[in-house]
Formats: C-alpha cells, sequence, structure tokens
C-alpha cells in the first residue's frame, strides 16, 4: 500500500457539527425543563433527609423504651429510603422517570 491509500479515519464529528449540536441541545426545552424538575428533585431529597432523620431519632426512642422495632416507622423508612434512592436515580440522569408526585406513585413494600 502507498502512503495515498493509507488515510486517517474521518472524525466522527467536525467541529461546526459539534457547534450546531450544542445549540440546538441549549435550545431544547426538554433539556430546561428536566432542569425545573432537577431543582424540585433537590428541594425533595432535602425534605426527605429531614424526615428521614425524624424516623432515625422516632425509631431509636421507640425502641429504647418499648425494646421493639415499630412496624409502621419501619414500613416509612423503607419508602423514603426507596423514594430517596428514586430522586438520586433522576438526578444521575440513570432515568428519565421522575419520582413521587409526578411519573410515579409513592413507594410502598412491593417497589423495594
Amino acid at each position: 500500500m502507498s502512503e495515498e491509500e493509507i488515510q486517517p479515519d474521518p472524525q466522527p464529528t467536525s467541529e461546526p457539527a459539534r457547534a450546531v449540536n450544542f445549540e440546538e441541545n441549549v435550545k431544547s426545552r426538554s433539556t430546561w425543563l428536566r432542569l425545573v424538575f432537577m431543582i424540585i428533585m433537590v428541594v425533595l431529597y432535602g425534605v426527605s433527609r429531614v424526615v428521614v432523620g425524624a424516623v432515625v431519632v422516632l425509631q431509636f426512642l421507640w425502641v429504647l423504651f418499648t425494646g421493639s422495632i415499630n412496624k409502621k416507622l419501619e414500613q416509612l423508612g423503607q419508602s423514603l429510603a426507596t423514594y430517596t434512592y428514586q430522586i438520586i436515580r433522576y438526578l444521575t440522569f440513570n432515568t428519565d422517570e421522575r419520582p413521587f408526585p409526578f411519573d410515579s406513585d409513592w413507594p410502598t413494600q412491593r417497589d423495594t
């Protein structure tokens, strides 16, 4: 083979094409709408952390005074853990399904 026959592989995307893709991405309504939902999800994540903290304290006090686990608090803690997991998956782009109260119902025991 001569040197003329050996050519480097063409770049997958040329520089002007990248600029067009960037402009399309910046102008994409769905990207900006996702940002709005992400901000809402971050707020809900913060609220869920406070509620989890309250469940932890209440469950500890319950065990301290009764010697047994409160089943209702245990179920609430599990559903909060699942909900928090769903929020994190959405925020990190692992799923497009928005957690409760948007695309999903509140997690139950069977969702865990």
